[in-house]
């Protein structure tokens, strides 16, 4: 074979190399679509009152009430629900973007969205978010209850 037929066969060679690897990744791309598109969480408040459902992107599906809710004033309820809400938002964000990191690897700018995300919903895995107590059991509104008011997760800290 001469030198001219074998560089040849290398690029052949290479190039049916590069086609492989572009198949696998074009997979792997679409395996993680499919996984992204499926990256939901559920979140439930301590007092187990209110569970939600965020799906991708953070979109709530669901937000379903148990029994014990009649026994929660509506400020508390209505600040269980955004701490529910945000808990759950917070961990679709985590599933996705670990579903981003499996598939592309670890990379500076999802490192980023990561530590935003835990400065903007803290370390939800690591803490609860805290429980209000029932309006029988609390004797009056509490400043939390004024907080949580006007409190809108996605706002930054200056607009509070």
């Amino acid at each position: 074979m001469t030198e001219f037929a074998a560089q040849l066969l290398r690029r052949i060679e290479a190039l049916d190399s590069a086609a492989a690897d572009n198949r696998r990744r074009a997979e792997a791309y679409r395996r993680m679509e499919q996984d992204l598109k499926s990256a939901d969480a559920t979140a439930t408040s301590p007092d187990g009152v209110v569970t939600v459902v965020a799906g991708p992107g953070g979109a709530i599906t669901s937000v379903t009430f148990a029994d014990g809710v009649r026994e929660v004033s509506p400020q508390a309820l209505s600040a269980t629900v955004r701490q529910t809400i945000a808990a759950a938002v917070a961990e679709a964000a985590r599933r996705q973007a670990e579903i981003v990191r499996q598939g592309l690897g670890s990379s500076e700018l999802l490192d980023r969205v990561l530590e935003s995300d835990e400065r903007l919903f803290g370390d939800q895995r690591s803490r609860p978010i805290a429980a209000p107590v029932p309006a029988a059991r609390r004797g009056g509104g509490t400043d939390d209850e004024d907080f949580f008011t006007d409190f809108d997760v996605f706002s930054s800290p200056e607009d509070r």
